[in-house]
C-alpha cells in the first residue's frame, strides 16, 4: 500500500481539530512531522484533502469523503492490536452524555463497563445535546446518550426509554400542596431554567410554546444540581427530569408540583454516525444500557445507588 495507518491517523486528527498544531499535540508529534506527514500524503495521491486559509485548514469534499473509512479502518486496526496482544479489554471509546443522562445514568454503565473490562478505556464527555450531536457529526464521538431531538441527516437516532420532566419547588412554597395547577398560575411564578440548546429545556418551551413571552425567567443555568440548590433556596420553581429529581423527593427537599395538564414527556436517544463503524466496545455498551432499563417503562425507574 502507498498509505500508513499513520498517515490516516494524522489526517483523522487534523479533521477533527482543524488545526496541525493541535492535531501534533493530540498525537505527541512534533508539529513540522505532523505537517509534513500530511503534505506527503497528499502528494503520494496528487490529491489536496484539506482547503488552506491562512493558518486553518477547512476539509474539503475529498476529505470528507474518506474521513469516515479512514476512522473505520483505524478503529479496526485497534481491535486487531488488541486481539494481536492478548488483551481482553476493547481499547478506547469516546461517548458523550447530556446532563441528564451522563450525571445520573451513563456514569453507573461506565462504571460497570470498566469493571467487566478493566483494560478498556472511556473517554465520556458531558455537554449539551447541541453539542453532542455536532461532536458526532464531526466524528468526535462513537455514541451519543442524549435527552433531545436530534434532525441531523447523517446520524442515526434510537430510541432508548420514556423520561418524562417534573415542575417542582421546595416544600414550603405555596403551591407545594395544591392539586391541579394551571399553567395561568405557573405563569405568574419566577423560574430557574436550563440554558437553551439542553434537551430539557426544549422539552420546556415545547410544553409552554404559546406563553414564552408571559414567563418570569429569573435565572438559566447549565447544571441540574444548580438549578435544585436554587429552587430549595426559594429562587424560584423549576422544571427537570424527574429522574434528577428522584432523590431530592425522597429525602423531602424538593417537592414535584401536581401539573396534570402539561405535558413534559420525552425520550432518551442513542446517536452514533451512520457511516461510523460500530466497534465491538461500542456494541457491548449499548447492551449494557439496553440491560439497565429492560423491562422499565420511564428512566426514573431505574434504581440508582442510595445518595445520603
Amino acid at each position: 500500500m502507498k498509505y500508513t495507518l499513520r498517515q490516516l491517523e494524522i489526517f483523522v486528527a487534523i479533521s477533527r481539530s482543524k488545526s496541525v498544531s493541535r492535531a501534533a499535540e493530540v498525537l505527541h508529534l512534533s508539529q513540522s512531522a505532523t505537517s509534513t506527514s500530511l503534505g506527503e500524503f497528499e502528494r503520494q495521491f496528487n490529491l489536496q484533502l484539506f482547503d488552506r486559509i491562512g493558518k486553518s485548514l477547512s476539509i474539503n469534499e475529498s476529505g470528507r469523503q474518506l474521513l469516515p473509512r479512514a476512522i473505520e479502518l483505524l478503529d479496526r486496526a485497534k481491535e486487531i492490536e488488541a486481539q494481536l496482544s492478548g488483551h481482553a479489554g476493547f481499547g478506547e471509546m469516546h461517548i458523550g452524555a447530556t446532563l441528564t443522562v451522563g450525571n445520573y445514568l451513563a456514569t453507573l454503565l461506565v462504571a460497570k463497563f470498566l469493571q467487566e473490562h478493566p483494560e478498556s478505556r472511556i473517554q465520556l464527555q458531558v455537554h449539551n445535546t447541541t453539542t453532542i450531536v455536532q461532536q458526532i457529526a464531526n466524528y468526535e464521538l462513537d455514541l451519543g446518550l442524549v435527552e433531545g431531538d436530534c434532525h441531523h441527516p447523517d446520524i442515526e437516532v434510537q430510541p432508548w426509554i420514556a423520561d418524562e420532566l417534573a415542575i417542582f419547588s421546595a416544600p414550603n412554597h405555596p403551591m407545594a400542596r395544591q392539586k391541579n395547577i394551571s399553567i395561568e398560575i405557573l405563569l405568574n411564578e419566577t423560574w430557574i431554567l436550563r440554558e437553551k440548546g439542553s434537551g430539557t429545556r426544549e422539552t420546556f418551551d415545547r410544553a409552554f410554546q404559546n406563553h414564552h413571552s408571559k414567563l418570569n425567567i429569573r435565572l438559566e443555568l447549565e447544571h441540574t444540581e444548580a438549578i435544585k440548590r436554587a429552587v430549595e433556596s426559594g429562587l424560584g420553581i423549576g422544571c427537570i427530569s424527574r429522574l434528577a429529581l428522584k432523590d431530592a423527593i425522597r429525602r423531602g427537599s424538593l417537592l414535584a408540583l401536581d401539573t396534570p395538564d402539561i405535558k413534559l414527556n420525552r425520550y432518551f436517544y442513542f446517536l452514533w454516525h451512520k457511516q461510523k463503524y460500530q466497534t465491538a466496545g461500542i456494541q457491548h455498551f449499548l447492551s449494557l444500557c439496553k440491560e439497565m432499563t429492560a423491562g422499565l417503562i420511564r428512566s426514573d425507574e431505574v434504581n440508582l445507588p442510595y445518595i445520603a
